[in-house]
Parts: structure tokens; sequence; C-alpha cells
């Protein structure tokens, strides 16, 4: 019997589709509507709302750990089920504070990419200024060459007529 050969390569397949809104069984037409009439600064409030939310989340999931850990580590009188359930427990709680504590650091990531990556108006203000700056130097500089040059022409004219004779570029009389 001839088996199939199992390679590395990648099979295609159909990738999900995605939308740019939430859509949701529970989102009616009039709450789409009401998410996009947002002006930029209540949307961005409400981002920062769910962001404090999900912080605010796993800082209680970690707070409740701690708080079940050091009620577990009571000193008294147990016997061996109740060591081996208190520790059963504080491992739970630890597993569950030190899942907690990486989504916190996956929430930093999240913040920290967010601010590197769409602080655009900065960086185009940045650039309208570099241009701007650009602009007035090149202008400057155009108008000090242009004002040498009818300096350096003007003299020239001036030994010209003076001598009543040419000069070549040098500045040399041609007889």
């Amino acid at each position: 019997m001839a088996e199939v050969p199992q390679s590395d390569v990648s099979r295609p397949s159909a990738l999900p589709t995605a939308s740019l809104l939430p859509q949701s069984r529970t989102f009616s037409s009039s709450q789409n509507q009401s998410i996009l009439e947002q002006n930029s600064s209540e949307y961005l409030e409400s981002i920062e709302e769910e962001w404090n939310k999900k912080v605010d989340v796993e800082i209680e999931t970690l707070v409740d750990g701690m708080v079940d850990i050091v009620s577990l580590a009571s000193i008294g009188d147990k016997d061996k089920f109740r060591i081996a359930q208190e520790a059963f427990q504080a491992r739970c709680r630890a597993e569950s504070m030190i899942r907690a504590s990486q989504s916190l650091l996956s929430i930093i990531h999240s913040m920290k990419l967010l601010l590197l990556l769409s602080d655009e108006s900065q960086i185009a203000n940045r650039r309208d200024q570099e241009l701007r700056f650009v602009h007035s130097d090149k202008e400057n500089i155009k108008a000090k060459v242009a004002e040498l040059l009818d300096e350096l022409l003007s003299t020239r004219i001036d030994r010209g007529r003076d001598s009543g004779s040419e000069t070549d570029k040098d500045g040399d009389q041609i007889m």
C-alpha cells in the first residue's frame, strides 16, 4: 500500500476574510452608523477605554492571585490532603498570574507599536518643517548667488568701460 508522502511544503488553503468594522450579530445597523459617525476624539477615547479595561482585568487577576496565594500560605494544623490541595491551588493561581503578566507584556508591546507606528502626524509635521527650511535656505542661497553674480558682472563692465577695451573671461584685456 502506498502511503501519502509527508513533507513540510505548505498547502494552499482559503484564508479567512477580514473587515474593517467588527461585524457581529449583536451590532445593529444603527450601532454601526454610530461607530462611523464618531469624531476622532470620541473614537480615541473609546479605544483608550478598551485598553484601560484590558489592563485593569489583568491587574485584578494578578492582585487576586497574590491574595489567594498569601491566604493559602497560612500555617496551622493541616493533614496531607489539605496540604496537597493548597499546593495545587497555589500552582493554579501562580499559572493564572503568569498568564496575566504575559498578557500585560503583550499589551505593553502592542501599545509601544501603536505609539511608534501611528505617529504619522508628527512625522508629517517634521517633514513639512524640514521642507520649508530647505526651500527658504535654497531661496537665500539663490539670492546670494544672484547678488554675487550681479556684483561680478557690474565690476567687469565697469572695468571694461574704464579701460575702453574688452576683457576675456578671466578679466584680462583683449587688444
